[in-house]
């Protein structure tokens, strides 16, 4: 039974509501307006004053956009667009300007009338003013009407300057200049790799912008103009892949819809869907991936029946028929048809949308097959060998389900299992070598973390069919520990474990098992990444002992090393090549207790870009493997351990758990 406080509760009066001024409650609470205050949200600012310029681009303006990443973490993002109006706004007393940056759900986003915005990225209008709120400092240049203007905040939004006119200008157009507070995110250490990819998919999908990137921290410019649009971004994304059809793209418009398709069908033995709606990519898909997929899927099956192309008279499935495609699928909509399920805008539901998408890609697709028969009959047979692999795939899994009892006590033999019997706490360790497998279970927590030792790199998933990666020893033994099925038949509710950490050596080779990894799990348990279940381990790099004092440190990085040897003498350093050299209570120490460890939660997009190098290493193209490692791979005699880290964390977001 609760006792009731009458002490507290006649202190719980009219003066206990707070009331949050202006950007305060931003600053109170970061995380709902850019999700987290770590590497993810801090890119996430970036993002946001970048949409705006496309937002210029889209409503017919700007043309060129330049981005400088400054070697203090600073951002520069300037558009010759029309300039953010400066005239005095009729409702705040204020400049147009300072209202936009001050001032949530204050933009020209809302009415979609030809003065604001018809088609944009943003739904609430609250991207300058939250930039604002979380920075350092935010300087705003504009342009307009031959007259430069400034306004200049610092600490959150305070205003230092009122906007000023400074002086005539030829040029028109909007410089934003800010730096991140770094009393509020854990990091301000911006990667340019990072604001780079961006940026590339944001000119594949507006052909006539070109961006201007800079990075003064790793010296190196670039300019991204992609004149074909997203058919240059299929050919980039199929790359490694050997091609049955050309590219094929075509575009659509209503007053209220614009949709943009490019697609490619290639020998994968997966598919690829890249969908975006108003530049916002949705990894969940949703309305416009479904329409897509349902007009496909009828297209194809009414070709094969019509040219008597069926084969056991029974029609395809679209899983059959998506096999080897490569395609992006580009829709912008008005403000009033921009619907997404939930606040992350990873799933589009507009029904109008998708009614709409469906008719006239049906349409294009039944003139395509009819004017491309040879494509449409590669097409086809490509399908049903698909349906053929599928059916083989499952009389396999049915055989694999029949396992013998010796084979089922040398899978016991190489899982050790968690003691608890709720799945949400228990973790899963996938841990590289029976050395350090050996010293994982001698540190691990009995009561929720278990061991799965492998041997070696892990079959090439890229490349395998679903029939090649059962009869596999090493994967069958973890998808069987994992639970939950494989590929279609994946089923997140009867996987036995809350988290699943990938623990790697931190070199080259332990890179190298990540990424086939992540490309394992992205290409069959998707569901696993899109639920954030995947994480990688970071053991240290270096374990520094004081030689006087015994007393050691553990470093992660470099560059932690080298504030040690600053302040420390005296000092012994030993290199951890390998998670086998450490016994299990410093393995347990620094990688595996969940209260010092450190994670890197994996995402769609990092899964994404581990894929995407397993298709261009191990794909079927060897001119493209070549010029990637020539583009990408320095040979030296060196051990470059900062190169090493770099590599490894390019698979995921620093997303840090304590």
């Amino acid at each position: 039974m609760i006792k009731r406080n009458q002490q507290d509760s006649s202190k719980y009066s009219a003066e206990s509501i707070k009331v949050l001024k202006g950007l305060e409650a931003v600053r109170k609470r970061p995380g709902m307006y850019i999700g987290d205050t770590n590497s993810r949200g801090l890119h996430h600012l970036v993002k946001e004053i970048v949409d705006n310029s496309i937002d210029e681009h889209l409503a017919g303006y700007a043309k060129t956009i330049i981005v400088i990443l400054g070697s203090d973490n600073s951002i520069i993002v300037q558009d010759d667009g029309r300039g953010i109006p400066v005239g005095i706004h009729h409702k705040t007393n204020k400049s147009a300007v300072e209202t936009v940056f001050t001032l949530l759900h204050a933009g020209g986003k809302f009415g979609g009338d030809k003065s604001g915005y018809k088609m944009s990225g943003g739904l609430h209008g609250v991207g300058s003013s939250v930039v604002n709120a979380l920075s350092e400092y935010l300087h705003v240049t504009v342009w307009k009407d031959k007259i430069e203007y400034k306004i200049e905040f610092s600490q959150g939004g305070s205003k230092n300057t009122g906007l000023k006119e400074v002086g005539t200008t030829t040029k028109k157009g909007t410089k934003i200049h800010f730096k991140p507070d770094n009393t509020i995110f854990t990091t301000i250490n911006f990667k340019g790799k990072e604001i780079s990819n961006r940026l590339k998919e944001l000119a594949y999908l507006n052909p006539g912008v070109e961006i201007k990137f800079k990075d003064k921290k790793n010296e190196t410019k670039e300019i991204y103009h992609y004149p074909d649009g997203i058919s240059a971004y299929v050919e980039k994304i199929s790359e490694g892949q050997k091609p049955i059809t050309k590219v094929h793209n075509f575009n659509v418009s209503n007053d209220k819809i614009t949709l943009k398709i490019a697609m490619k069908y290639t020998t994968s033995s997966q598919e690829n869907i890249y969908s975006f709606v108003n530049n916002i990519i949705t990894p969940e898909g949703g309305s416009h991936e479904t329409a897509f997929k349902t007009a496909l899927t009828k297209s194809i099956n009414e070709y094969a029946a019509d040219n008597k192309l069926q084969q056991g008279g029974k029609p395809l499935e679209g899983s059959d028929i998506r096999e080897g495609l490569y395609v992006v699928i580009s829709i912008y909509l008005v403000e009033s048809l921009l619907q997404f399920e939930g606040q992350t805008k990873s799933k589009l539901s507009s029904n109008i949308a998708r009614t709409y998408s469906e008719q006239v890609i049906y349409k294009h697709l039944k003139h395509y097959l009819n004017s491309n028969k040879a494509y449409a009959i590669d097409i086809v047979q490509r399908a049903y060998a698909a349906k053929k692999a599928k059916e083989a795939a499952k009389r396999a899994r049915e055989v694999s389900r029949q396992i013998k009892s010796s084979k089922t006590k040398s899978f016991a033999g190489k899982l050790v299992t968690a003691q608890s019997n709720n799945p949400e706490e228990r973790e899963l360790f996938i841990v590289e070598g029976d050395s350090a497998g050996g010293s994982a279970k001698l540190g691990r927590d009995r009561k929720t973390q278990a061991i799965l030792p492998l041997k070696g790199k892990i079959v090439n998933t890229e490349k395998a069919n679903l029939k090649t990666i059962l009869s596999n020893e090493e994967l069958s033994t973890m998808i069987h520990a994992i639970g939950g099925g494989l590929g279609d038949n994946f089923n997140k509710k009867k996987v036995n474990y809350g988290k699943i950490i990938i623990m790697t050596d931190a070199d080259t080779d332990g890179a190298h098992i990540q990424t086939l990894l992540l490309t394992f799990f992205y290409r069959f348990m998707r569901e696993l990444i899109e639920a954030e279940m995947i994480y990688i381990a970071m053991p240290p790099l270096f374990k520094v002992t004081n030689k006087s004092s015994k007393e050691i440190i553990y470093c992660w990085t470099n560059e932690e090393l080298d504030e040690i040897k600053k302040i420390k003498k005296n000092i012994e350093i030993q290199r951890y090549k390998g998670l086998g050299e450490m016994n299990y209570e410093q393995l347990w120490e620094t990688t595996m207790n969940p209260s010092t460890r450190t994670l890197i939660k994996v995402n769609s997009s990092d899964a994404e870009k581990s894929n995407r190098i397993i298709e261009i290493l191990m794909g079927q193209d060897p001119m493209i493997r070549r010029e990637w490692i020539e583009d990408n791979v320095e040979f030296s005699m060196e051990d470059n351990y900062s190169e090493i880290d770099r590599e490894k964390n390019e698979f995921s977001e620093e997303e840090k758990t304590k």
